[in-house]
């Protein structure tokens, strides 16, 4: 057997062992089990094993342009709507949370070894698989940005339901029909490829930064709001082909440096973390008194991170789930919009 049928070997191998990692996480109900699952097996194969493993561009390309779509089928009208009754207070909530973002990550280049735009990206609140798709290309550490952002989204998903509970006195048994099966995976299948492909050609086209997520996921939004999507969301197993193939990419490139960087950051990272969630819960009752939306409510919208969790607990627990998504799929844009921003003002700055 050549050097090529053993590389391709070796790639299915950790692919299935990927795959077998994702079901495991997904029976733990861990967040984005198919992002945890192949990077896990991609730390496995980089540290174990010898010689380098690669994700193939186009690979990889596919994977980025198909989590742009499931980001930009997030918008609708009704969430437009649910923003502009309250737009101002949103969209100052919004930019604190993105000042709040940048000051975490300011407080982590206190370790060494951490860059500027490894500590935003690392710290940014919404969008965390859209953020790591990004970061390699805007000139983050990929790797520390990948635990750092499911670390916060991990803590997020174990502090929410306590905080709901037992600080706003919420109880489950609420309205749990809030996901609309679309109109099935055919429909699903052509429109993820479709935005795919147009959004990453004319992004390329326009030199959109990151134009493998941006470019779909612009595309998406745009498809949804003209009605011609007609409720189409990317089917899930491709979702979660996309996530495993991004957590192979992040995980195939760590290097035993790169992890002992990482555990030397994870005590401050811990405490700038809980900071970033309790300022942003602080946010969530200025959002609260400004709008007249519940104090719960408030808190949920400004969460930073884990939309899906937060979703769900929201649906659980009764809450007004369209303006918590509102809020949240807005700044899931404004942060991914606004990163490559970031990166370029955040080197300029460190070259200064």
């Amino acid at each position: 057997m050549g050097n090529r049928g053993r590389e391709l070997l070796g790639l299915a191998a950790v692919v299935a062992a990927a795959v077998v990692a994702t079901a495991g996480f997904a029976a733990l109900g861990l967040p984005s089990p198919a992002l945890f699952g192949g990077l896990l097996a991609g730390l496995v194969r980089a540290l174990a094993f010898r010689g380098r493993a690669a994700v193939p561009g186009v690979a990889a390309t596919a994977g980025q342009a198909t989590i742009g779509v499931a980001m930009g089928s997030l918008i609708d009208l009704e969430t437009l709507r649910a923003v502009a009754a309250n737009w101002l207070p949103v969209l100052l909530v919004t930019l604190g949370t993105l000042a709040l973002s940048l000051g975490a990550g300011l407080l982590l280049r206190l370790q060494r070894g951490i860059s500027p735009v490894t500590g935003a990206f690392a710290m940014i609140a919404g969008g965390a698989s859209g953020i790591i798709v990004m970061a390699r290309g805007l000139g983050a550490d990929a790797r520390m940005v990948a635990v750092l952002q499911y670390l916060r989204v991990l803590l997020i998903v174990v502090l929410m339901p306590v905080v709901a509970t037992v600080v706003h006195g919420s109880s489950g048994g609420g309205p749990a029909d809030v996901v609309d099966d679309g109109p099935g995976w055919p429909a699903g299948l052509l429109f993820t490829v479709g935005c795919a492909v147009s959004g990453l050609v004319v992004g390329r086209l326009v030199r959109l930064p990151v134009a493998a997520l941006l470019g779909p996921m612009v595309a998406a939004a745009a498809v949804d709001l003209s009605g011609l999507g007609r409720g189409a969301e990317v089917p899930a197993l491709l979702g979660s082909a996309a996530f495993l193939v991004i957590g192979l990419q992040v995980g195939v490139s760590f290097t035993r440096e790169s992890l002992r960087t990482i555990g030397r950051a994870l005590p401050l990272a811990l405490g700038v973390i809980l900071g970033l969630i309790l300022a942003s819960a602080g946010l969530g009752l200025v959002l609260s008194a400004a709008t007249g939306v519940s104090a719960l409510d408030g808190y949920l919208a400004t969460t930073p991170g884990g939309l899906y969790a937060v979703l769900a607990t929201a649906s659980d627990i009764g809450a007004d789930v369209t303006f918590v998504l509102a809020v949240q799929v807005l700044r899931l844009f404004v942060m991914l919009l606004s990163a490559p921003l970031v990166a370029r003002w955040l080197r300029r700055s460190a070259q200064g």
